[in-house]
């Protein structure tokens, strides 16, 4: 009986150790290809980095061929502006309106409109109808012959007769300010005033800015005197205007000629050795000089600041089988 015993004994021992042997043996087993395809995965992951890694390589000359420029990131000031549209108007206190004293006929008109006049000469001569002596209409201000109703001939009966001479030497560039730039636009900052296609630039100070809206256009006026001795500046000439408002200092700032779309995203070319790689950034407030940099770069590391197109123009060249890239 006691061997009995321990016979059952020892066939419930070996199937305990079986039973554990084939639990070890697949944990094992099951482990080894979760770490050789982990292994292998970082591997294939670094060598894809590195055959899509897009870099342009170029010699000094040609940098200097193609007018490539280097510059350090850094801290920078940014000029902040807002753009205005207005239009060019007469100074309204250098206008003067001129009407014939009495009714009666046009015998002479002198001068037309455009034609420059002096104080006190004569523009026009009428015959009176009440003592039909013939009087004079003189210019009461020295400046330009802007309007002006009047035709040998023709009877003079009310004040639709005025002519109206202004004195162009100075003008005023009336500015609209929309409800966005309403806190930012004030009396003492400098306006940068140009022609539409902005051939002619001038730089004053704005010294009116209207306390109230107007109900149609829903827009403030701000006004800027402009030195017109040239006569570049013409009333109802259409015009553009940027209004430096504020300055800000940023950690980091690059040249905005380095700023790129490539592949879509925003990139800056840096350099590493004697290669250019595009390298993704993200931006914040610039003008149109200058851009802030938030992150992608940092302080001291060198970039492409001019010529950013030709580097990315290599790079797409490249990548139809030709050019300089590595």
């Amino acid at each position: 009986m006691k061997n009995k015993s321990n016979w059952i004994y020892l066939t419930i021992g070996l199937a305990i150790g079986t039973i554990a042997a084939y639990i070890l043996f697949n944990i094992t087993n099951t482990g080894l290809p979760e770490t050789k395809i982990s292994v292998e995965g970082n591997i294939n992951n670094e060598l894809e980095e590195e055959e899509h890694e897009e870099v342009v390589s170029l010699s000094q000359k040609e940098l200097d061929e193609f007018g490539i420029q280097i510059n350090e990131v850094g801290p920078g000031t940014l000029q902040l502006h807002s753009d205005l549209t207005g239009e060019i108007i007469p100074d309204p206190t250098k206008v003067a309106h001129i009407i014939p004293r009495f009714a009666g006929i046009v015998r002479e008109v002198r001068k037309n409109i455009g034609d420059r006049v002096e104080k006190g000469e004569v523009i026009a001569v009428i015959e009176s109808n009440e003592s039909l002596v013939q009087y004079e209409v003189k210019s009461s201000i020295a400046g330009t012959v802007i309007n002006i109703h009047m035709t040998p001939g023709e009877v003079i009966v009310d004040n639709e007769h005025a002519v109206t001479v202004a004195d162009l030497r100075s003008v005023w560039a009336s500015l609209s300010v929309y409800q966005k730039d309403l806190l930012k636009i004030k009396v003492g900052q400098i306006a940068e005033v140009s022609t539409i296609e902005g051939s002619q630039i001038n730089k004053s100070k704005i010294f009116y800015v209207s306390p109230i809206v107007d109900e149609q256009t829903r827009t403030a006026t701000a006004r800027v005197k402009l030195n017109n001795t040239s006569g570049i500046w013409k009333p109802g000439m259409f015009i553009t205007a940027k209004v430096y408002t504020t300055q800000k200092k940023v950690p980091m700032a690059v040249n905005k000629n380095a700023i790129q779309m490539f592949e879509g995203e925003t990139v800056v070319f840096v350099k590493e050795k004697n290669a250019f790689r595009p390298q993704p950034v993200t931006i914040g407030l610039q003008n149109n000089k200058s851009v802030e940099i938030l992150s992608g770069l940092h302080p001291g590391q060198m970039y492409v600041s001019e010529g950013a197109f030709t580097i990315k123009a290599e790079l797409l060249k490249e990548s139809f089988g030709g050019g300089h890239g590595h």
